[in-house]
């Protein structure tokens, strides 16, 4: 990337990070032990961590997950790969680079509300194919397939990719399940839109040193369009979230043993706002490098997306007009490729405005 920043990647001034963090106090860490090693749940424990799930999804929008099932091992196996795959030349890596027709894969150019990204990233499906409309056009019913792309350095990269992301999405699928019960909803009310077809994806992120890190950001301020990401870090400080109550941003002190956790756009519609996608960033550094490995926990292309019936009646009618998830998702994915003349599409945009009385 280059020993000085161009200028595509230098912020606006009122986004650039502050010198003088805030770290974060009181981020919720939450123990999963009740239901990841009790061979007979507890019922009592099971109700407290539903509480604790929903305290955390309704004032921060994040969470840090403890004792979560996915084998350490594993997890440091990934990271280590990932390290070795970024170690490359840059012609190795772009053997394996994402366009327009091949989705997953390698890219360094992305944007984030059209300023690049200080980073580099390799894509991986977690259903290979995948299926996703052709375009974004509503009208259009064309389907398409999108197949990963597996490096051959380091040997068994995709072998390995493809394990963790098993036992990632056990973990997914154990954290919607606390949602739900937290929002009064039957356990398994979401696993019918994401049972079959499901168009999750794990990203490995490379953040190399920045020689301006007062300028540039790894990722720009943004809110995930996934039902939920887990979020796997190294020891390397570098997310910020905004915080809902004064809007500052607070520094996250990672723990490279567990899980960050936040609520997507999926959750905030579904749940018609009594949980909403929590926005953040991630920070650069002029001597370290950092690595990540979020998984976007997403539904079926065909999935329309619209608050739940059992959340919505006379008093608190629905908030957003439905969407179809695929369409939604190509069309964010199209203006991250590249420069856009109009702001990239946002949930907001799907908002209902209220009628003045």
């Amino acid at each position: 990337m280059g020993e000085v920043v161009d200028p595509t990647f230098i912020q606006e001034p009122e986004n650039r990070p502050k010198l003088s963090p805030i770290e974060a106090e009181g981020i919720p860490v939450i123990d999963l032990s009740p239901i990841i090693h009790k061979t007979v749940e507890d019922p009592l424990a099971v109700e407290g961590l539903v509480k604790k799930v929903g305290s955390a999804c309704k004032e921060w929008g994040f969470f840090q997950v403890t004792n979560h099932g996915v084998p350490l091992t594993l997890m440091q196996n990934l990271k280590e790969a990932s390290r070795k795959f970024f170690a490359q030349s840059l012609e190795e890596k772009r053997k394996v680079c994402k366009d327009e027709t091949k989705v997953p894969g390698y890219y360094d150019t992305e944007h984030t509300k059209n300023v690049t990204d200080w980073k580099e990233v390799f894509d991986f499906l977690a259903n290979d194919p995948t299926f996703m409309p052709f375009n974004s056009d509503e009208h259009d019913d064309q389907v398409t397939q999108w197949t990963n792309q597996s490096p051959q350095y380091p040997p068994d990269f995709g072998v390995l990719i493809q394990k963790y992301i098993k036992e990632v999405e056990k973990l997914a699928y154990k954290l919607m399940e606390l949602m739900a019960m937290s929002l009064g909803l039957e356990a398994k009310r979401f696993e019918e839109f994401f049972i079959k077809d499901q168009t999750s994806f794990i990203r490995l992120n490379h953040y190399p040193p920045c020689p301006y890190p007062h300028l540039a950001l790894g990722v720009g301020g943004h809110k995930d369009p996934s039902a939920l990401t887990i979020l796997a870090q190294d020891e390397i400080e570098g997310l910020e979230v905004k915080r809902k109550t004064n809007q500052e941003w607070i520094r996250v002190k990672p723990n490279s043993d567990d899980y960050i956790i936040n609520v997507g756009d999926i959750i905030q519609v579904w749940s018609n706002d009594a949980y909403e996608s929590v926005e953040h960033r991630v920070i650069v550094n002029s001597e370290k490098e950092r690595f990540s490995m979020p998984y976007f926990f997403f539904p079926a292309h065909d999935c329309e997306i619209k608050p739940l019936k059992e959340l919505i009646n006379e008093q608190n009618p629905a908030k957003y007009r439905p969407y179809k998830w695929g369409k939604y998702f190509v069309q964010k994915k199209n203006c991250k490729l590249r420069i856009q003349n109009a702001e990239n599409v946002q949930i907001s945009h799907y908002k209902i405005a209220l009628l003045e009385v």
